[in-house]
Formats: C-alpha cells, sequence, structure tokens
C-alpha cells in the first residue's frame, strides 16, 4: 500500500516530505551560518570606521570575510522554504 503512494506522488511532494522530515538540520544549518555572520559585522565594522585592527590585516582573511556574505542566500532560501512548508501543513490539516 505504501509504495502505491510513494508511486502516485509527484517529485514535488515527495520533496516537501523529505524536506518536513529534515527541517532540524535545516534550521541547524541556517543558525550555523547567522552566526558565522557576527565575525562578519565586526570585521565590517572595522573596515566602516577605517580602525585597520581586523580589516586589511590579510588579503585572504579579507577575501573569507567578504565571501561570508555570499553564503547568506542559502538562509534566505531556507525561510522561504520553511514559511512555504508551514502554509502547505495548515492547508492541509484544514482541508483534512
Amino acid at each position: 500500500m505504501k509504495t502505491e503512494m510513494k508511486e502516485k506522488q509527484s517529485p514535488w511532494t515527495r520533496f516537501w516530505a523529505w524536506y518536513d522530515r529534515h527541517i532540524t538540520e535545516s534550521l541547524a544549518i541556517t543558525a550555523l551560518i547567522i552566526y558565522i555572520q557576527i565575525p562578519h559585522m565586526i570585521w565590517n565594522a572595522d573596515l566602516y570606521l577605517e580602525a585597520g585592527m581586523i580589516s586589511h590585516v590579510h588579503p585572504v582573511l579579507d577575501f573569507f570575510m567578504y565571501g561570508v556574505d555570499l553564503i547568506e542566500i542559502f538562509p534566505m532560501i531556507n525561510i522561504g522554504f520553511l514559511i512555504y512548508s508551514r502554509i502547505r501543513k495548515s492547508r492541509n490539516l484544514i482541508n483534512a
């Protein structure tokens, strides 16, 4: 019976079922990325204030601190997924 349900499910439905099972891991990764932002904010403030205590110490460090901005894309996508997942669940509960 379960195999028949799995065969009839669309890839979209299977993806959201998988995502709902892995929300905790997804939130942990999002939290890690957000916590990485703390040193980046300090580095950015140092750059803005032109203090030079952290920024411009080493070009590789500056490169990595600047690159932290790019990984913010993943939490943005994840937040959208979480919102949509919760909306789907509430609609399914209402329709059931």
